[in-house]
């Protein structure tokens, strides 16, 4: 087993979802609601997300491949992807979308919008499945993309049912300076994406 590749899938699948950070925002998205329904939400939320992961997982290089899009190339667009996602979270921009998301729902069951989507399963979160399926072919390396997902997903499910204690030990500044250290990171593994994109098209040597 390469143990790299399985620390690299989780961690790119862990920053580009940030548990840490949606948990403030399930909070505000149940206030006032029983702790079971705040629990049916969180299960909710998560299977769907879950369901939509592993299509883009299965699917995902078909798609591509029938569209005429190499894997070399959507690997490039990916990390670029990614990269903006990382600028987001450095500069806050990704909780102010997510915060007027949250403002713009009705209250009622966010369960699928806009937590399962696009907060969860959102476009950064489907790039890097397809990006890393497609870096290991083959049912090993399928297995450490759909292993290291459904362990970020039951940690997201633990955040969500923890998220009143997470949001009151770290405070906001505290999930500031989190998001922040976890998009340095997710702008270091999308850069890597771009690299090994651009690798396979004979720019440079290859990365891995």
């Amino acid at each position: 087993m390469d143990t790299a590749f399985l620390i690299t899938a989780f961690v790119t699948m862990f920053v580009v979802i940030d548990p840490i950070g949606l948990a403030p925002l399930f909070v505000a998205l149940t206030r006032g609601m029983t702790d079971a329904a705040r629990r049916r939400i969180a299960y909710r939320a998560t299977l769907i997300a879950v369901c939509i992961l592993l299509a883009f997982a299965a699917f995902g290089e078909a798609l591509l491949s029938f569209v005429g899009i190499s894997m070399a190339a959507f690997r490039v667009a990916g990390g670029i992807l990614l990269f903006l996602t990382a600028l987001d979270m450095l500069f806050e921009r990704r909780t102010k979308r997510r915060e007027d998301q949250k403002n713009d729902e009705d209250h009622n069951d966010p369960s699928v919008f806009p937590l399962a989507i696009p907060l969860i399963a959102g476009p950064g979160a489907i790039a890097s499945v397809i990006l890393l399926m497609g870096q290991r072919p083959g049912w090993e390396g399928a297995a450490m993309v759909l292993g290291s997902t459904a362990l970020v997903m039951l940690i997201v499910v633990a955040f969500f049912f923890a998220s009143g204690l997470i949001e009151r030990a770290l405070g906001k500044t505290g999930i500031t300076v989190v998001t922040r250290l976890l998009g340095m990171l997710l702008a270091a593994l999308s850069v890597q994406f771009v690299l090994d994109g651009l690798s396979a098209f004979g720019f440079g040597p290859a990365t891995g």
